[in-house]
């Protein structure tokens, strides 16, 4: 497991991370979001979208319907919001486990903790913590080989701390 924690103090600062995990990824994967309301997100998968080459003007939080796609230029990203579910078998039954082991999806599952016994091994753990009104500590956890480098050419990047 490789991890990657900094600070950012804006909103735009949780975009530019997500534009860059966005740019990054070349392959569909998991990626998890675990935070309190308002935490940013929705934010970072705007971002996530932007980087993909998305229309970053549809994105929203998929509360009420469970999940929205958003096609980019090679890989779809389809956005999955748990915080209304009951239970995980709620959640399989919208389908989710034909977009998981989709080689051509980035599932970013919001609320991610309530359903995460049925989620791959394999994923892209991130943690948002609101520590002010625009200030959020973030934490990424790459599990598995290719998230780890997912994870440590983020950390590279280096102009998101700066």
């Amino acid at each position: 497991m490789t991890s990657y924690a900094f600070s950012s103090r804006s909103i735009e600062k949780t975009h530019a991370l997500g534009v860059t995990l966005g740019r990054l990824i070349d392959h569909g994967m998991t990626i998890t979001l675990d935070g309190e309301l308002g935490s940013g997100k929705t934010h970072l998968v705007r971002g996530i979208a932007e980087g993909l080459g998305a229309d970053t003007d549809a994105v929203n939080s998929p509360t009420f319907v469970l999940m929205q796609t958003y096609p980019g230029t090679e890989l779809t990203l389809c956005h999955f919001d748990t915080y209304r579910l009951g239970d995980v078998d709620e959640f399989l039954a919208i389908g989710v486990e034909e977009y998981l082991h989709d080689d051509s999806c980035v599932c970013a599952i919001e609320w991610a903790e309530r359903v995460s016994e049925i989620l791959p091994e394999n994923r892209l753990q991130v943690r948002l913590t609101q520590t002010g009104e625009t200030q959020r500590e973030i934490e990424l956890k790459g599990f598995g080989s290719a998230c780890e480098k997912l994870v440590a050419a983020t950390r590279d990047e280096g102009s998101l701390t700066q």
